[in-house]
């Protein structure tokens, strides 16, 4: 007779959204609510709350936790949150713009360290560039206080830049500046997500306006020599046809728990029927019996069987159902912007008329 037990699951690392309010108002967000938005507070999980869900975590061989938000230090018991999630043994990995950052904070993360480097994005290296995009009169001022802070108090960070089309004269000078920051080479991130909970078609068309052109996208990731140095033997190793299996990445596994109790496969995907209450359940029935039954889908749309389940650039692509979900509503439809934009890279490193990478 088989054993039905299923085993235990490890949990990786789990991402923590404390809020979906943020201080800024980033023209390209694909997630923030106003920073006085009462409703969406009082809904946030307690103290008490996250501290049990961090021992949930802990127990299940959770090493790393990601706080993120919106801006995750709007929350006045921040500090607190924190605390718990270091009592409990885990790595803290916070992401933020760091312009609430004041000098308790930081010596709160010299004396109790992350053990992780703070992430915060720079969305501009002088202040037009940078309040063009935050769109708040007097944060590019408070980012660099924020900066200061942590230099001062010797606790480390990265900074990441974020390049659309009306910053891509920047890009240059950005990344110049936060390598005279930071010392190391910048992450810029190119791909702009459209609103994750599907919340407004009117800044769904404001996002999709900044997204650089496929071509644009494609020479600014491929100009990177790392990243070309990589894609030698990438191919071998990544490419292929995905299939009409839908979820071959982490999904259900580093799993992400959003500002109000319900528990996601991953950071973006809000489909109300593959999220998990976690108030009526636990994170080890979640990761144990959930996400295995509701991420066991296959594509049913015929485009989708035609074009990705047979396209051999799967590594270049960011087709996932997530992305699918936040674009279309539904989980297996190809994103037209994403596919162009791989395509668009397989053309510049000369891979486009491979037979064995692409139907």
């Amino acid at each position: 007779m088989k054993n039905s037990k299923r085993t235990i699951p490890q949990l990786p690392q789990l991402d923590v959204e404390l809020t979906e309010r943020c201080n800024n108002n980033c023209v390209h967000c694909c997630i923030n609510r106003p920073a006085n938005d009462r409703r969406a507070q009082r809904r946030e999980l307690s103290v008490s709350q996250l501290d049990d869900v961090f021992k949930q975590a802990a127990a299940l061989g959770c090493l790393t936790v990601r706080l993120t938000g919106g801006e995750p230090l709007l929350r006045p018991d921040f500090e607190r949150i924190y605390l718990a999630a270091r009592r409990r043994g885990m790595k803290v990995k916070l992401l933020t713009n760091a312009c609430l950052l004041t000098p308790g904070l930081a010596r709160l993360f010299r004396d109790v360290p992350p053990l992780e480097k703070i992430s915060i994005t720079a969305y501009g290296h002088d202040r037009k560039s940078y309040e063009s995009v935050t769109r708040v009169p007097g944060s590019f001022a408070r980012f660099e206080r924020g900066l200061a802070l942590l230099k001062e108090h010797g606790v480390p960070f990265e900074l990441k830049g974020v390049i659309f089309r009306a910053t891509t004269g920047h890009r240059k000078k950005l990344a110049a500046w936060i390598r005279r920051r930071t010392g190391a080479k910048p992450e810029m991130v190119t791909m702009l997500d459209l609103r994750h909970r599907r919340d407004s078609a009117r800044r769904n068309e404001r996002i999709s306006r900044l997204r650089l052109g496929p071509g644009q996208a494609a020479r600014i990731i491929c100009a990177d020599p790392l990243f070309r140095k990589q894609m030698v033997l990438f191919p071998k190793r990544y490419m292929g046809a995905r299939g009409a299996k839908l979820f071959a990445c982490s999904a259900g596994r580093s799993v992400c728990l959003d500002a109000y109790g319900r528990l996601q496969p991953c950071l973006l995907l809000r489909k109300r029927r593959l999220t998990y209450d976690l108030g009526k359940g636990t994170l080890k029935d979640a990761l144990t019996n959930f996400f295995p039954q509701a991420l066991a889908a296959t594509a049913k749309n015929k485009q989708y069987l035609d074009r990705c389940a047979k396209c051999g650039l799967k590594g270049f692509c960011n087709q996932c159902p997530a992305k699918s979900y936040i674009e279309y509503g539904v989980l297996d439809k190809p994103v037209e912007y994403l596919c162009r934009v791989a395509h668009a890279q397989a053309e510049r490193l000369g891979w486009e008329n491979e037979t064995s990478l692409v139907r």
